[in-house]
């Protein structure tokens, strides 16, 4: 299916955001660790989401988490530690994401993964018991959930867990994040220079309540960039005080002429003249706002250069990659450099007009469909691919003013 969008005449709009997927994914995790029966409230509705609840509900011994790759490294740490065989596995893009480095730490501490099919991919082979823990040693380069999934298993461990990251350490805010819902569910984290220490303790359950998602948030912050004078949006749910790194997104489209008022109910989105051109960023803690960004900036005319961006290889997708394809087909040529930078220097090529294709990347399908805005119609192929993390996406734009036609 494509979905063809097209713009809205104003931009006024009081949108719910969904709940935080990263917090609602922990946040099963460690109800689980701590054997509780006390409810999360406001759980994300994201298919990430739901392929957990479902993991816990029935823990058969095949278990498919389809493209989730959250929920991947999390039950893979969390089943180790659980008696009894299972296999997880997942969609073909997710047999072919590179699990190794988790698996190795795991085994190291005393789990038993095997791999099914190809070595160092999905699907895998668990077979639960009590690990031994003890210290390992990890690149802090590496995906910041291989981190949090062994974090949140190292109370259940015999001699608990010292985790050595070693060289530069990227996402730092989701492995805080991590830390703090540990300590919400009475676990203590000590985190020392690179050193992540964690006795063996007993979690205990409590009820919970997960905020919304900053990261969804980013699209709005987008679509204000792109707006008029007049255009005002309302985000309700956001907090300057969040456990999201990605609130970040707040500060940075300072600089990109949007403004945030925040409020008891969340926060309030308008215009400003502000921008800065080049704009430049190192992204390591926040990855997840890079496609977000690239497009922005490109369709506002702004050249930039934005760094730390090694995890994107190993998202949903090969996000650089497929950055590169997409936004070449809007007319701008995006440079790669070191696996790890992207840039744009104000350079055009030919404009091609064929539908922005998703790649199985939820992330991909919104940050694009805001450049209707700007060119007052975009094509957008598999628009499904937002239930992922936002399954109301498509709804909030149209109840913004967007118009959308399929196909």
């Amino acid at each position: 299916m494509i979905y063809s969008v097209h713009k809205p005449e104003t931009l006024h709009a009081d949108i719910l955001l969904p709940a935080s997927k990263s917090i609602s994914n922990r946040a099963l995790i460690l109800r689980a660790l701590s054997n509780s029966m006390h409810d999360i409230h406001n759980l994300s509705d994201c298919d990430d989401t739901e392929v957990m609840l479902q993991a816990f509900a029935h823990p058969t011994e095949v278990i498919d988490i389809k493209a989730a790759g959250t929920a991947m490294r999390f039950l893979t740490a969390y089943f180790s530690t659980l008696p009894g065989e299972r296999i997880i596995t997942g969609t073909e893009r997710m047999r072919n994401r590179p699990v190794a480095l988790l698996v190795d730490a795991l085994r190291k501490l005393g789990a038993d993964i095997g791999y099914v099919e190809k070595e160092g991919f999905p699907p895998l082979k668990i077979k639960g018991k009590t690990l031994e823990g003890g210290e390992i040693s990890l690149s802090g380069e590496v995906s910041s959930q291989y981190i949090s999934a062994l974090m949140m298993i190292a109370p259940v461990m015999r001699k608990g867990l010292s985790i050595r990251l070693e060289g530069n350490i990227i996402s730092k805010p989701y492995i805080r994040m991590t830390q703090q819902l540990m300590e919400v569910f009475g676990v203590k984290v000590s985190w020392a220079d690179h050193t992540i220490t964690i006795p063996p303790q007993t979690y205990q359950g409590v009820p919970f309540k997960v905020e919304n998602d900053w990261s969804a948030a980013s699209y709005w912050y987008e679509m204000m960039a792109f707006a008029g004078e007049e255009a005002e949006i309302t985000l309700d749910g956001l907090y300057k005080k969040s456990l999201q790194g990605d609130s970040k997104v707040a500060q940075l489209f300072e600089v990109l002429g949007v403004t945030t008022k925040y409020t008891e109910k969340g926060v309030i989105l308008k215009k400003t003249d502000r921008i800065v051109s080049p704009f430049i960023y190192n992204f390591q803690h926040e990855p997840d706002l890079a496609q977000t960004f690239v497009v922005t900036c490109a369709l506002k005319n702004i050249p930039f250069q934005f760094t730390g961006l090694q995890s994107l290889k190993i998202k949903e997708t090969d996000r650089i990659l497929a950055l590169q394809n997409e936004m070449k087909k809007l007319g701008f040529p995006i440079r790669e450099a070191n696996n790890s930078e992207i840039s744009w220097a104000g350079n055009r090529c030919p404009v091609t007009h064929s539908p922005i294709e998703t790649y199985e990347d939820h992330r991909m399908a919104m940050a694009f469909a805001p450049v209707s805005m700007i060119l007052g119609e975009i094509e957008v192929n598999d628009p499904q691919v937002v239930n992922k993390s936002y399954p109301g996406f498509w709804k909030n734009i149209e109840q913004a003013g967007f118009t959308i036609h399929k196909k």
